[in-house]
């Protein structure tokens, strides 16, 4: 049985970075290009009304942004992901974007290849960026920062460490599973468990906190784990 495409709206203010996505994803199988809008108001819009898989979405855009944008879309459209394409590479604009809820994080001088992957895993429920952006966050969060919440790092089991170390590199469950010899729903148990101790929602804020622990080297994550 077909499997179904890949939905994608670019949104970027430049018609040309606009142009080159669509060009070089409607070149992949298994992707399609659904639309493309100019500003951020616009991709609110669109997002609602066509309910892509993945929005390729720029930060600074004309309306009320790549970050506010971000954060309805992912708020009233679960089903709908987000990818970060742009330009801008400070932490706290990382971290901003990632709060929102982004599910990728990629600098504009990633390769064709990087983007192509970073789309399918998004869409796969993994969280991915590039080295150079993980550096980024867990420079971020190292930090001597005044306004990071207080509290230590909660007490795991040995292997709940060792899943939230896995998930640090951006490992995802299938991984998880073949490398510590458990069944899918097992990873996924101790996943939730170690998101309930963390106190935080999905894979993003997890790997910031595990980074605050010391847990997890800086790897690129992509949808082809090996």
């Amino acid at each position: 049985m077909a499997t179904e495409p890949i939905r994608v709206l670019v949104a970027d203010d430049h018609p040309t970075v606009r142009a080159g996505v669509r060009a070089l994803l409607e070149t992949v199988d298994g992707i399609e290009v659904i639309g493309e809008v100019g500003d951020s108001d616009d991709a609110i819009c669109v997002a609602a009304r066509e309910q892509p898989d993945v929005v390729i979405m720029d930060l600074r855009m004309p309306g009320v942004g790549g970050i506010e944008a971000t954060r309805r879309i992912t708020r009233e459209h679960p089903n709908v992901t987000v990818l970060v394409f742009t330009m801008v590479a400070d932490g706290d604009t990382v971290w901003a974007a990632i709060r929102a809820g982004a599910r990728g994080y990629l600098l504009k001088e990633s390769g064709a290849a990087e983007l192509v992957r970073a789309v399918q895993a998004v869409a796969q429920g993994e969280f991915i960026t590039s080295p150079a952006i993980a550096a980024r966050i867990f420079a971020f969060f190292a930090a001597d920062r005044s306004d990071r919440a207080p509290g230590a790092f909660p007490v795991l089991t040995a292997r709940e460490r060792e899943i939230l170390e896995l998930v640090a590199q951006g490992r995802n469950n299938a991984y998880l599973a073949r490398h510590l010899h458990l069944s899918p729903k097992t990873v996924r148990n101790h996943i939730s468990n170690v998101f309930a101790k963390l106190h935080v929602a999905d894979r993003a804020e997890a790997i910031v906190r595990a980074r605050e622990a010391g847990l997890g080297g800086v790897t690129e994550t992509t949808s082809g784990q090996r």
